[in-house]
């Protein structure tokens, strides 16, 4: 009932919006000129995304840089090329990860699309199938693709072709994603959520 509840999204961590580009393309190495894809398949890293986005560098290093975050234990020591780097996991230096890249593509986890959203990023989702989950990332993936503030693709669909099409029409569009975003309600849950209890206390007494 809306007189019991408010809709706030996922309280976001305020470091996250301090990023910097320039320190992130410090930490990478990697050029001002050239636009940068986050590949993100959450904390354990995703098989079928880290094998296909590899698959995918010898024609996606053409138009742009990758920094690939694949997972404890997942990077490949055998795949190295310039433009492409990739990370175990990182902590402190997301936040300047994220400032300098142009587009994302992820799992669809609550609190990592709500960290998209917030920070206006172009994204490609890529939920868990339900065979290996509770379905709560297809259906995250589905409201965002509905509202306009991701491209979704299945797992099921994923081949080297269509995700690369997929991407490129994705960051071609991506101001289009970026207006959605502005337009959401869910900007700053945090304040909301304060101003909400603040609110509360004084008409309660």
């Amino acid at each position: 009932p809306p007189e019991k509840a408010l809709l706030t999204g996922s309280p976001i961590r305020r470091t996250l919006l301090q990023g910097s580009r320039l320190a992130g393309l410090r930490y990478t190495g990697f050029s001002a000129n050239k636009p940068i894809i986050l590949v993100m398949g959450g904390s354990l890293g995703s098989a079928a995304l880290n094998h296909i986005i590899r698959k995918l560098l010898p024609r996606l290093l053409k138009d742009f840089q990758l920094i690939h975050l694949c997972g404890a234990k997942n990077t490949d020591s055998t795949c190295k090329h310039s433009g492409y780097i990739q990370y175990e996991y990182i902590d402190g230096a997301l936040k300047d990860l994220f400032a300098c890249a142009g587009l994302i593509v992820s799992r669809a986890g609550a609190n990592s699309i709500c960290e998209f959203l917030r920070l206006r990023k172009p994204n490609i989702l890529i939920p868990l199938p339900a065979t290996s989950s509770r379905g709560d990332q297809i259906l995250n993936a589905a409201s965002f693709r509905k509202q306009g503030f991701s491209a979704v693709m299945q797992e099921h669909e994923l081949n080297e072709d269509k995700l690369y099409q997929t991407i490129l029409q994705t960051y071609e569009n991506r101001r289009q994603y970026i207006s959605a975003m502005e337009k959401s309600p869910l900007q700053d849950s945090i304040k909301l959520v304060l101003d909400t209890i603040e609110q509360y206390t004084k008409t309660t007494g």
